[in-house]
């Protein structure tokens, strides 16, 4: 682990908390902020269960939502929304640098292959270990009538119906999409700003940044796993779905029923969301190591 520029593996534990802290806070504000378009998300995402029809486009949904359920509705769900991003984002961006060393050790290496695969790793792995809260959220930003209870009563009544394997519905997809998306994201801007800096006078800071970031693209591949991973952690939830064995099985029975375009429900306000949520992220987490004497990523 960097620490005011220097190299060190005998870290201090307030070196590591804050390491994994200015990740997971950084990834909690981002979430706060782009949440109502999560809750759009998985909304459009469960359109038509199993059905091939014209779809309701995001701002028509936005308005017939917010009609019969009013402003309350773009926050359903925000309290395990942020419970699990600074979970999740301490890990999956807290994992990053440790890896990327680990291989550098290993191979004496950090080329692009292996920041590739570090934040791959990163992402699986907080994906794996903060599931059943990526369930509880999902569940009550469809149901607007189960936040009633609260998250917990929800997570109570979840195990006592479903059992406790309910918690990992949907994990296999849910890794894969935190691989790739974390892989492109991070890995890219590692890189980018790698580049940006031997080539161009930019340094170290908020322009490099935001440079960086705006330049990168959403990865086309994570909307259909992502729309995968919520079908299945709502399987319990829409008496029109099926039962989906699987992943793969989910992505067979979505493009037997609904058409190759039903696998990309929910994309544009995936790809909405995706925007200004890596953007606040990347740059409040490097003003956050800056602030606390850690080495940009």
């Amino acid at each position: 682990m960097k620490v005011n520029g220097k190299q060190s593996w005998a870290v201090s534990p307030s070196d590591v908390v804050y390491h994994f802290g200015t990740s997971g806070l950084s990834v909690a504000a981002a979430t706060a902020v782009t949440h109502p378009l999560d809750v759009l998300k998985v909304r459009l995402q469960m359109q038509l269960v199993g059905q091939k029809g014209p779809l309701t486009g995001m701002g028509r949904l936005f308005l017939q939502t917010f009609k019969n359920e009013g402003p309350r509705f773009l926050y359903l769900g925000l309290a395990p929304a942020l419970t699990r991003s600074v979970l999740y984002g301490g890990l999956r961006l807290g994992l990053y640098e440790p890896s990327k060393y680990a291989f550098n050790w290993a191979f004496g290496s950090t080329n692009i292959f292996a920041k590739i695969a570090s934040a791959g790793f990163g992402g699986a792995i907080a994906t794996a270990l903060t599931n059943p809260v990526e369930v509880l959220k999902v569940r009550l930003q469809m149901n607007p009538h189960l936040s009633k209870g609260g998250p917990t009563g929800e997570l109570r009544r979840m195990i006592s119906e479903e059992g406790v394997k309910a918690l990992w519905k949907g994990v296999g997809p849910a890794m894969a999409r935190a691989a790739t998306l974390t892989a492109s994201q991070l890995a890219t801007y590692d890189e980018t700003k790698r580049i940006l800096i031997r080539l161009t006078s930019l340094e170290e800071g908020f322009n490099l940044h935001l440079i960086t970031v705006a330049g990168m693209a959403s990865t086309l591949i994570t909307a259909p796993v992502d729309m995968i991973k919520t079908r299945l952690m709502l399987q319990k939830e829409s008496k029109r779905m099926g039962s989906y064995k699987n992943g793969f099985h989910c992505a067979y029975q979505v493009m037997l029923t609904e058409g190759p375009k039903g696998l990309y429900k929910g994309s544009l306000a995936t790809f909405a969301r995706l925007g200004p949520q890596t953007t606040i992220t990347f740059i409040l987490c490097e003003k956050l190591r800056e602030l606390t004497g850690l080495n940009a990523i």
